[in-house]
This record gives structure tokens, sequence and C-alpha cells, in this order.
């Protein structure tokens, strides 16, 4: 089984990098077709590839795919994308006291297909094994400081990415004045996002969304869901709101916050699974991060 999934993770990271590598070509074969049809000089690295010159005549009507849409082709989530249900998988670290455990339930209501495991001495090699041999799609593991919830990770099966939020601002039901009380309605929620502008961020979108179940279109026959979830980029900061709506005129709705609430900021997205340290950072948060105030990331 460890052979099969080294095997596995090997072919993913080889066709990896022949799709970025393909990508590379494609965008100077982009540059020299515009280049010869403008009547402009080449640049110095297409000009000294002599390959791609004498390629071009035969390549001249292909498709030119930048690196972002060769990317999207062959994914992580390309393959399983609005055909089967996510399950994912909630867990805690060790020894969690009761806030997050209770802040962990509030999020196995949250996300439809999602189920919950009390995490004990269960050592995160053995739950990503676990989680791969009962064929779950994401792990998403909560953590802790004196009892506030402060980091979520998010680790998608089999082959990553694994991307870590900090929490701030975490609100449970119980804690929002008016929120509705009782039970939960599980139904398939609608998924708004909202700022997500830049590569980076349509990224992270990509992550959320997939951790929730493919609604029916709204042209179909089948009852809608009054649920609604909300993630608002602002300055970098992404607000997560769960709301239910009772329509009360042809053209107006009424809101009702349910919970919880929380405040997400991107930390690290690697590659790799989340028992897998050593995977190649994509992106990090560091010291000189978001020192301009005019600069935003998502």
């Amino acid at each position: 089984m460890l052979r099969k999934a080294a095997r596995q993770r090997r072919d993913y990271l080889y066709r990896k990098a022949m799709i970025l590598k393909e990508a590379e070509i494609n965008e100077k074969r982009a540059k020299l077709r515009t280049a010869i049809a403008q009547g402009r000089p080449l640049e110095k690295s297409i000009a000294d590839d002599k390959q791609l010159r004498k390629d071009f005549a035969y390549d001249e009507s292909r498709d030119d795919l930048d690196t972002s849409a060769q990317l999207d082709i062959d994914d992580e989530y390309a393959q399983l994308s609005g055909l089967v249900d996510p399950r994912v998988l909630i867990t805690t670290s060790r020894s969690s006291s009761s806030r997050l455990t209770a802040f962990s339930k509030e999020i196995r209501l949250l996300i439809p297909t999602a189920i919950r495991l009390n995490r004990g001495n269960l050592i995160l090699d053995d739950c990503v094994r676990s989680a791969n041999a009962g064929g779950l799609t994401d792990i998403m593991l909560l953590s802790e400081h004196r009892g506030t919830p402060t980091g979520l990770v998010i680790s998608h099966l089999p082959h990553g990415p694994t991307v870590s939020f900090s929490l701030h601002n975490v609100l449970m039901r119980g804690d929002i004045p008016g929120s509705i009380r009782g039970s939960v309605s599980e139904a398939y929620p609608h998924l708004m996002f909202e700022g997500f502008t830049s590569r980076l961020g349509e990224r992270v979108c990509k992550v959320l969304k997939h951790l929730f179940p493919p609604r029916d279109p709204i042209t179909s026959k089948t009852k809608l869901s009054n649920r609604v979830v909300v993630f608002k980029n602002i300055e970098d900061v992404i607000e997560v709101r769960h709301y239910v709506y009772v329509r009360t005129a042809h053209d107006a709705v009424e809101l009702s916050e349910v919970g919880p609430r929380m405040s997400m900021k991107l930390f690290e997205i690697r590659n790799g699974t989340l028992e897998n340290k050593d995977g190649h950072v994509e992106w990090h948060l560091n010291q000189f991060t978001r020192t301009s105030r005019k600069k935003d990331y998502l």
C-alpha cells in the first residue's frame, strides 16, 4: 500500500512537471506569434531557442494555453469536481478542549457531507492513511490556544495541496447575538465568494468551494435550499458567515445568521498531504508580506 501511494505520488509530480514545462513553451510560442504578426524584434530567450522556431511551423495552428489554463486542465480537483460529493474528515489537535470540540461540531454542521472524528491518540500518518483507505477527499484539522480556536488546515487527498489558515474573531452559534437556535439544516448550501481577484485568490477559492457538495442548477425542479455560506475577502482577511433566508416578497429576502462566524487569514499553501512536512511550499506568509498597504495578495 505504501509503495502504491509513493508510485502514485511520483506519477502525479511527474505529470505536474510536464504540464509546467509545456505551459512555458506555450507562452514562448505565443510571444513568437505576436512578434511575427506585429513585426517586432524577438526577445533574446526566444531568439536563442532554435528548437522553438524550428517547431513553430508545425505548431502554428494549435491553441496556446497560458500557465493558468494549462494547470487547470489537470489540477488536483479536476477528476471529481462536480461529479461526486466531497467527503471531508474534520478532526482536532490532540487533547482538545471542550470549546474546540464544540467548534468542530459546528464546522461539521456547516459542511453537509463532512464527518467528525475524535482524534484521541491517533497520529497524523495513521489519520491520513485511514482517510485515504476510506475514500475521503479532504482532511480538516482544527487547532487551539488555551481553548480559543486559532488554526485551520485543509489537506486535499490523496496528493494535496495543504492550505493553512489562522483563525481570528471566532464566534460560535451561542455567542452570536440574535442567532437562530435549534437544529441546523443540512441541505446543500449556496456558496458566495467575493473579493478573490488574483491568481492566489482563485486558488484559495477553489480549495474552499470543493469542501462543499455541488448543488443542483437553479432550473431544476428540486426544492432549493435556503442556506447561504459567504466567503468575503477584505484586505486578505476572509470573513466567513452562515445564513438562512426567507423570501418575504418576489424581490426581497430576509437573512438570519446561523453561525459560526470567523475570520481566516491565509498562512501557507504547500504541496503534499497533511503529514508531509517536506512538500514544496507554493506560497507562504513571511515578515515582508503585506508591508505595503496598497497591495492585496488575494
